[in-house]
């Protein structure tokens, strides 16, 4: 009966422990959807209030139109730079500090656009006048902060890519090299074959001068390398003997 309980506590506790995995994660996957969400619906937000403020600075004269071209310019500044870093983060983790600090100019551009809603807004022209200098100018210094960033971003990568060109063109010179090494070796090995020739028919042409001019010395062969008859019949000296005796010439007739 112990051992039945004990087996019944165990199933229970695994359920319990299965149930609170399944609620955990099902509350991680509601909550990844709806930042999922809300980071679209921003974005989306954001291109239509874009959109908004474009048409604003071609329909709008005056200062309505002048500070909808000071929040567009900041927008798109903020925006472009922070696509620049984002896309190059994965290649260089050193833009994770750029991207800290465009984080903190994005929060002062926010607060400056603000400023910017409320004057845009405001009936009084005068003091649209008398404030939107001072806006315009803290608005350039945040343009020119991003905008520094994100050029000295675009030369960085722009170098990492022709440092890495540079090495690849290097490697790929390295392969030709050892590609086209069968030519060398070709060109030693018949070197070699034209030396051993050479070698070869110089040792063989003293032997056949000295065979030669041996069987011509000599005249005891047929021509075949075979001995004469006269050798073998061991007349060969004598027949020379008589022969230069014939060929002596003779004293000529006695007197009678």
């Amino acid at each position: 009966m112990d051992a039945f309980g004990v087996m019944i506590g165990l199933v229970l506790l695994f359920g319990i422990a299965v149930l609170v995995l399944a609620v955990v994660g099902t509350v991680k996957a509601a909550k990844a959807v709806a930042a999922k969400i809300g980071r679209h619906e921003a974005n989306a937000r954001r291109v239509v209030e874009n959109a908004t403020l474009k048409a604003k600075t071609f329909t709008k004269v005056g200062p309505p139109g002048q500070i909808a071209a000071v929040r567009l310019g900041l927008r798109t500044s903020l925006d472009g730079t922070r696509q620049v870093l984002e896309s190059g983060l994965p290649q260089d983790g050193q833009l994770g500090e750029a991207l800290a600090l465009l984080t903190r100019l994005d929060t002062h551009a926010a607060e400056l656009d603000g400023e910017l809603r409320m004057l845009e807004r405001e009936p009084d022209t005068a003091r649209i006048a008398a404030k939107l200098p001072e806006l315009r100018e803290r608005a350039e210094r945040i343009t020119h902060s991003a905008e520094t960033m994100r050029w000295a971003a675009q030369d960085r990568m722009h170098r990492f890519a022709d440092d890495e060109l540079s090495r690849l063109g290097q490697e790929c010179e390295s392969e030709a090299g050892a590609l086209r090494h069968w030519d060398t070796s070709a060109a030693s090995s018949a070197s070699s074959s034209s030396s051993s020739a050479s070698s070869s028919s110089s040792s063989s042409s003293p032997g056949a001068e000295a065979s030669s001019g041996g069987a011509a010395r000599a005249g005891l062969t047929d021509g075949k390398g075979r001995p004469s008859a006269e050798e073998l019949l061991g007349l060969a000296d004598p027949l020379a003997k008589l022969a230069q005796r014939l060929r002596k010439p003779s004293a000529g007739p006695t007197a009678g």
